[in-house]
């Protein structure tokens, strides 16, 4: 029994020789900590540099998932413009053909030939449905309209066959269409001087 009082006595002696040299270790470090922080006042503890590392690759990432979100929403949009205008070029080559039937039909109302008539009308109402459920739509000029550069297009100006007309469109040469929002052809008008 005394055998084991010197043993735990021995062992007590040691524990706290142990836990000095553990205090003294500390008390080294937080003594250099000390002296770096009089020495350069700008000098940050290991949890306020985290903390401002942290600060900033939260902002770094916020900046990051801003830009992918506008990135995302502006190529969302010009696909959706894409989509509208991707039948532009092949509707533009079929509005000449679409003159030409306006044109062929107002010569055969000049002849007494009523079948030719309703047939050049069915397939050219066939050809204006097809492209009107694509997009295009006719832009709404008409003689007696006030001049708009932004949506006609003048070819030439002559006196005005009356003055309420001066300034004013006083006939439609070619018919104007747009597809979507935007005027695939402008329409050519002549305008009273």
């Amino acid at each position: 029994m005394i055998k084991n009082i010197f043993k735990n006595k021995s062992k007590m002696t040691t524990e706290p020789q142990e836990n000095e040299e553990v205090l003294d270790q500390t008390t080294t470090e937080n003594q250099e900590h000390h002296e770096q922080g009089i020495e350069g006042a700008e000098a940050l503890s290991p949890e306020q540099k985290l903390e401002e590392d942290l600060a900033n690759e939260k902002d770094k990432f916020l900046r990051l998932f801003a830009e992918f979100e506008n990135y995302k929403r502006r190529t969302a949009k010009e696909r959706l413009d894409l989509f509208k205008t991707a039948n532009q070029e092949v509707i533009q080559a079929m509005l000449p053909i679409m003159d030409d039937f306006d044109r062929a039909i107002t010569e055969i109302k000049k002849t007494d030939d009523n079948v030719l008539l309703v047939g050049v009308e069915l397939i050219s109402e066939k050809l204006k449905s097809t492209l009107y459920s694509k997009g295009l739509e006719e832009v709404p000029v008409k003689a007696g309209d006030i001049f708009n550069a932004d949506f006609a297009e003048a070819i030439t100006q002559i006196p005005a066959p009356s003055p309420n007309l001066k300034g004013k469109i006083v006939d439609v040469i070619e018919k104007g269409y747009k597809l979507g929002d935007k005027i695939i052809r402008f329409p050519k008008v002549v305008i009273g001087n």
